[in-house]
């Protein structure tokens, strides 16, 4: 079933940021939560918070405030990381392309499967390790928009830091037994999961079983910035490419486009947010999660800690 036509929400000229006030407690109220538990150690762990929420929902400016505000205030290094810097070489996902050649879901980096994993594992072991972490970068205009990591001369080395945000679209995502992916599968309230192949949602879900091992296993603390619609990302998306085509003159992906973007990503968002919503490290470690509920508008609409 095909997305149908999205008229993006009323534009905003600036986004209004009423998730720092909530977010910012909470990870600090962690913090000291996590100091007292290493009270008597003399180099302390860094603290590594991991962020999610869909496409333009408001990571960017969200991360900004935390960062300047652990940094600033309270006086404590801090380094930002998406994952999308850790996304394969433009050879390497070719590579898997041409290894899984009728699997759409990897043709193109985003999904998880498309990122180096041995890569990031080796940059968060440096940051736990009080280590000088060389931090990558990704060009996604490289290869007329086909993405490849920039040259290692090019990256910057984070001092050690007392904090790392690790934020990402698909931060949090868990395995989930095959018989529930099957049975959301065939649901048909699917939106996008019977446009492939059971197999290759199932190649998904396997890969992801890697991401909880070197990402979510290392969370201290957990931000869910979550839709109360998953499609408003279709909405979002649109108004993001409506106003880069007024600033570039023209520049951006058409409307089609766009659909055909989000579509890509979308079958993860549909198999993998039930489980975040439920909260990724409970039974565990109740607390460590909040999770915020945004309206088409952007603005929350509902908060909790899981």
């Amino acid at each position: 079933m095909a997305a149908p036509a999205i008229d993006p929400p009323p534009l905003q000229t600036r986004m209004v940021d009423d998730k720092s006030p909530i977010c910012i407690p909470f990870i600090l109220a962690r913090i000291r939560e996590h100091r007292k538990q290493h009270a008597a150690d003399a180099n302390p762990r860094p603290f590594i918070v991991g962020l999610n929420g869909v496409q333009g929902v408001g990571k960017t400016t969200l991360v900004r405030a935390l960062a300047e505000t652990l940094q600033e205030r309270e006086g404590l290094p801090t380094l930002v990381a998406s994952i999308d810097d850790f996304y394969l070489t433009h050879a390497d996902q070719l590579a898997l392309a041409a290894a899984h050649p009728d699997n759409a879901l990897v043709q193109h980096r985003g999904e998880p499967g498309t990122h180096d994993l041995a890569l990031l594992d080796r940059f968060l072991a440096a940051v736990l390790n009080h280590e000088p972490t060389p931090l990558p970068r990704y060009s996604k205009a490289a290869f007329s928009g086909l993405g490849d990591r920039l040259p290692r001369s090019t990256w910057a080395v984070a001092p050690p830091v007392s904090v790392l945000i690790l934020e990402g679209w698909c931060i949090g995502f868990r395995p989930r037994p095959r018989a529930a992916v099957e049975a959301q599968w065939s649901s048909p309230r699917a939106r996008t999961l019977r446009h492939h192949k059971l197999d290759h949602l199932l190649f998904l879900n396997d890969r992801l079983r890697d991401y909880e091992t070197t990402i979510t296993r290392r969370l201290d603390a957990f931000i869910h910035i979550d839709a109360a619609a998953t499609d408003y990302v279709y909405g979002w998306r649109l108004q993001q490419e409506a106003q880069l085509r007024r600033e570039s003159g023209g520049r951006a992906m058409t409307d089609e486009q766009v659909v055909r973007f989000v579509d890509a990503y979308y079958p993860a968002y549909e198999l993998f947010t039930e489980g975040v919503r439920a909260g990724i490290f409970l039974p565990e470690r109740p607390g460590a999660q909040l999770r915020l509920v945004v309206g088409e508008d952007r603005r929350v609409v509902e908060q909790m800690v899981l």
